[in-house]
């Protein structure tokens, strides 16, 4: 029987560890996208590339995304500066106009939540498709994914592996804001998260505006960070995945960027530091760059005036633009208890542009 360790099994030179408990999931109809690792692939670095943010070419109205003749459709706003919900409109339905308009309206409000869709059941070709629109899907160096589908990062967290609870034991809260793997050269854009199975109650994920984050600094500190870039590394990640005996597809590394980051699509600024991987100021000393960084994490991670909480349904899918939010998981169930259910999904994650900030300031490594 497997256990939340892994089994290992060889399929035409293929070496998969199985992070889940197959005895458990017989019947699970998404058991085609349960996590595992492929302990044999490995990816050189990424590569530098063009890219075109797909909202640069949207209309600003978005009158094919949000048609006044669609009177199905619902779009509400979950918070004044973050967050919109949207009801009555197939993700897998949308033409190009939509997508484009979509990459805007997400750059605009940050994370866009689609009810009662049937994305989940598209098939993995056409999702991984859905996410190329709007950038080159992106393979994580070290997390489990679905099986043959490296590009679908999983999200799992159940009775029979408890690894994503277990990193985050030793502290008070299991909540961790971060931006999805900011310490790349060229950083995600946007990120499709879609959860097959949902707890019936927990598991919510929030989101902070950090365009909002930025605004609300005072004149002088906004001033002082525009000239700034922070280190943003993926060693830590590594080493820990190492320490726990998980395989590393691709050596990380370390990306300065600007620490105020104009996006392409609208011209706003924003912080661009998280708690998960930022991890100094360049060219401060280390208590200044400390006590910066503490000030700058605890207004990201504090600030529920220019945050989203939001709850998961059957058919909901969320798309968040990682250049102007941060966001966590929050992991407040008991996966030991069969009532308060299993939290599974994927994430489609696509690179975007060298991020670039005030006065043509540009990432370096």
């Amino acid at each position: 029987m497997a256990t939340s360790r892994g089994i290992e099994t060889e399929e035409a030179a293929l070496k998969l560890t199985l992070a889940y408990d197959k005895e458990i999931h017989e019947e699970y109809k998404y058991a085609a996208y349960l996590p595992v690792y492929d302990e044999k692939t490995t990816f050189p670095p990424l590569q530098p590339f063009e890219f075109n943010d797909r909202g640069l070419v949207a209309n600003k109205d978005k009158p094919n995304l949000l048609s006044p003749n669609n009177t199905s459709l619902k779009v509400s706003k979950l918070t004044p500066v973050i967050g919109t919900e949207i009801r009555g409109l197939q993700l897998s339905q949308l033409n190009d106009l939509q997508k484009d308009e979509l990459a805007l309206l997400i750059a605009e409000r940050g994370v866009v939540i689609f009810r009662d869709q049937d994305f989940k059941d598209i098939g993995i070709d056409k999702q991984k498709a859905f996410g190329r629109y709007f950038g080159p899907l992106h393979i994580h160096p070290v997390g489990a994914h679905v099986k043959n589908h490296l590009e679908l990062h999983n999200i799992y967290l159940g009775p029979d592996n408890e690894y994503r609870n277990k990193r985050r034991s030793t502290r008070l809260t299991t909540t961790g804001y971060h931006s999805d793997v900011s310490y790349e050269h060229q950083t995600p854009g946007i990120t499709i998260l879609t959860l097959l199975s949902v707890p019936p109650v927990g598991g919510d994920t929030a989101w902070a505006s950090q365009t909002a984050a930025y605004a609300r600094l005072s004149p002088p500190i906004q001033a002082l960070l525009e000239g700034l870039r922070a280190e943003h590394s993926g060693y830590p990640q590594a080493e820990g995945a190492r320490r726990d005996g998980k395989f590393v597809r691709r050596e990380p590394v370390v990306s300065e960027h600007p620490i105020v980051r104009i996006h392409p699509a609208t011209g706003q600024k924003a912080l661009f530091v998280n708690p998960g991987f930022t991890k100094r100021i360049v060219g401060l000393k280390e208590e200044e760059s400390d006590a910066l960084l503490k000030l700058l994490f605890q207004h990201i991670s504090l600030g529920q005036d220019f945050q989203v909480r939001v709850r998961w349904e059957e058919g909901t899918v969320a798309l968040w633009d990682n250049r102007v939010t941060a966001h966590t998981a929050i992991s407040d169930y008991n996966v030991r208890e069969p009532q308060e259910g299993l939290r599974h999904g994927f994430r489609i994650t696509t690179l975007a542009e060298r991020p670039k900030g005030v006065g043509g300031l540009e990432s370096v490594w």
